[in-house]
């Protein structure tokens, strides 16, 4: 049996959920905002005419995909990691605002200037590793 003590650092990782909820309320709000803009109504996802509004609605949903991985890794990592997995986060997170920003662009292409986020999630995922061996070998 292991016995869970979560470290008082714990409270940077919890944070760092808090800001990337903060982040989808945001790409969020740039799809409303796009909707009416385009003159996009609901319930479609995307428009076979404005390719300015897909670009907006690709840079949220997109970001919802990878969501739960970010969570999860966040999370786990983050119990035996805090700092350096709260330090990841801020990095993803602004990673997702570099991706949105050049996708909305409407150069689909430009939504490479947030591929340094994938240094915040490989950071996650190695601590998730690490913490999930650190378990299995008590």
């Amino acid at each position: 049996m292991v016995n869970l003590v979560v470290a008082a650092d714990f409270g940077y990782v919890v944070l760092v959920a808090v800001a990337s909820v903060f982040l989808l309320y945001g790409l969020a709000f740039k799809v409303g905002a796009a909707r009416k803009k385009y003159g996009v109504k609901y319930p479609t996802m995307y428009s076979d005419k404005e390719p300015l509004f897909n670009c907006v609605q690709r840079a949220h949903q997109n970001t919802l995909e990878g969501y739960p991985i970010f969570l999860l890794l966040l999370i786990f990592g983050g119990l035996q990691y805090p700092c350096l997995c709260a330090a990841a986060g801020i990095i993803w997170i602004i990673s997702r605002v570099f991706y949105a920003k050049g996708y909305y662009t409407g150069e689909p292409e430009k939504r490479n200037r947030g591929a340094f986020g994938y240094i915040g999630l490989v950071i996650l995922l190695v601590s998730t590793i690490s913490f999930a061996v650190h378990l299995l070998a008590r």
